[in-house]
């Protein structure tokens, strides 16, 4: 890997600032392999060196993957006039190009990525791919057979048509709770594609992407970072 100048790298690690790693560096704060330096300006290796900023070791991370539970109410972008899911983040989560992988509506919940990878983005939105994303709808109307037939031959509106689709009933004494997976990601394609069948999704919230699930020890709003694991199971 490149030689990566220490300010840029410690930006990168969501440290600090480059002209506060100029004053940590000043005041004796950061050590290279063990070694004080007094310039932020030095380069350094940064898979093989050993960086601690006030003795706390930096673990580098090209490139970050968080697995947060959206909640109700906040928009799935960098900036926005409401809040946004970056705005949610822990701090040290907070890195300078992070966004959402995709989106969800504002008020749909669930799993939802975020990262700096551009290409992990790139791959995982991609049709090619054929990624199915699982999805539980509260409806106000109960799903019938019709429902299931419909959704699984794919559906032409007027404006859009979509690929087909799984559409199941997990509790057969609750009609009104379906799960639904789809490979593509249309502009608010679950609530159209219900739309179409004449019902109106209450509520949705976004189970799986791949073979990855939502933690569900995440509670709305709360976030972590994903596992090298966690990040292949979505293109498993």
């Amino acid at each position: 890997m490149e030689l990566m100048r220490l300010d840029k790298f410690l930006v990168s690690q969501n440290i600090c600032s480059r002209k506060e790693a100029g004053i940590l560096a000043r005041k004796g704060e950061i050590k290279v392999n063990g070694e004080l330096v007094k310039a932020a300006d030095i380069k350094i290796d940064p898979l093989n060196a050993k960086v601690s900023v006030k003795n706390k070791e930096i673990n580098y991370q090209k490139y970050i993957y968080i697995m947060l539970n959206k909640p109700e109410g906040v928009v799935s972008a960098r900036e926005d006039g409401d809040k946004t899911v970056i705005d949610i983040l822990p701090e040290e989560y907070k890195r300078k190009d992070i966004a959402p992988a995709g989106r969800l509506d504002k008020n749909t919940t669930g799993l939802l990525i975020i990262t700096d990878d551009g290409d992990f983005t790139h791959r995982m939105l991609s049709p090619k791919s054929g990624i199915y994303k699982e999805y539980e709808a509260l409806l106000d109307k109960a799903v019938t057979t019709e429902d299931i037939r419909t959704f699984a031959s794919g559906i032409e509106t007027k404006t859009a048509k979509f690929l087909p689709a799984e559409l199941k009933i997990p509790d057969s004494e609750n009609p009104f709770v379906a799960r639904v997976r789809i490979c593509e990601g249309k502009f608010h394609q679950v609530k159209r594609m219900f739309a179409f069948c004449g019902k109106e999704v209450v509520k949705l919230k976004r189970l799986s992407i791949g073979s990855l699930h939502l933690d569900e020890g995440l509670a709305l709003g709360e976030s972590r970072l994903l596992t090298e694991v966690e990040i292949n199971n979505i293109f498993n």
